[in-house]
């Protein structure tokens, strides 16, 4: 491990940071110290990094705006990398739309409804960057975000430069497939001419909806677990009691119970006995699995 902190040290200066708790990267604001964090603003940083690390034998965890991400109390072993922002801009031409991997997606989505450019607007609201969102393959209000996606661009765990069709992603239902330990840096979506006003009025339609059924006020890292086929998680979490359990200071929202909120002090612990709590409960009152839709990342 020395060795490569000594080579990113000469490479990359104070963009490396040493036992960095990664609770401040993360929306729920809860996560214990990486071994090294390192902030990349280019494909060619973030390949080179890569490669050390690979010469090393030092495992690599990608971070991106830490939605949908819960980080062990313990931290992470290894090193963290963060885009800067040289993978916050996008380019909109035509129908077709380029966004770097750190963009905010809320604000993309704002952009392209703003041109009349249909296809993402159901992602009004959602949280996290653009990187994000296709890893988790966000959607909502039976909306999501594969049948738009024209091309994904990254670094492969090796350290090589990749892109990649809709077919190599392997999409699912809130979640995809990609390559062990490939990297996104910049996806690219086909998008569709449409009408500005009525895509306005999706929008916000989309973003009242949101607004009522989702918790304000407590940081929280989304939706804890996706919704079994034919039935909502948060309704399953309501009729075993579990709306507004606590432990420690991590709570079932009482405003939807498929989150769970951050009250000033809760450990990933806590979320993490929270939701091994929902689960046991609701398979043994209504038989039905619930699977996260949150990373677990760290030491568990």
């Amino acid at each position: 491990m020395s060795r490569l902190e000594d080579e990113l040290r000469i490479a990359f200066g104070e963009k490396l940071s040493m036992n960095r708790h990664l609770a401040e990267f993360t929306s729920i604001r809860i996560g214990g110290p990486a071994d090294m964090t390192l902030v990349v603003d280019s494909e060619d940083e973030l390949a080179a990094a890569m490669r050390a690390a690979r010469r090393e034998n030092v495992a690599v965890f990608c971070l991106g705006a830490g939605t949908n991400l819960i980080v062990s109390d313990r931290g992470i072993r290894g090193l963290v990398i963060r885009l800067g922002d040289g993978f916050a801009k996008f380019e909109i031409v035509g129908t077709r739309v380029s966004a770097g991997a750190s963009v905010d997606f809320g604000e993309l989505v704002e952009a392209v409804v703003d041109r009349g450019l249909e296809g993402l607007e159901f992602g009004e609201g959602i949280p996290g960057s653009v990187g994000g969102a296709l890893v988790m393959n966000a959607g909502a209000f039976g909306g999501e975000i594969a049948p738009v996606v024209a091309a994904v661009h990254g670094v492969a765990a090796e350290g090589d430069k990749r892109a990649l069709a809709p077919s190599e992603i392997g999409f699912a239902y809130r979640r995809t497939n990609l390559p062990h330990g490939f990297a996104i840096t910049q996806v690219e979506f086909q998008l569709r001419h449409g009408d500005r006003d009525r895509l306005r009025e999706r929008m916000f339609d989309v973003r009242a909806k949101r607004a009522a059924r989702q918790p304000q006020g407590f940081p929280n890292a989304g939706s804890i677990f996706k919704n079994p086929p034919g039935k909502f998680a948060g309704r399953l979490l309501e009729s075993v009691g579990l709306k507004g359990h606590r432990i420690g200071d991590a709570a079932f929202s009482d405003h939807h119970a498929n989150f769970i909120v951050n009250l000033g002090a809760a450990r990933a612990d806590d979320v993490h006995a929270l939701m091994e709590l929902a689960r046991e409960r609701v398979r043994a009152q209504t038989g039905v699995i619930l699977e996260p839709e949150v990373r677990l990342a760290g030491e568990w």
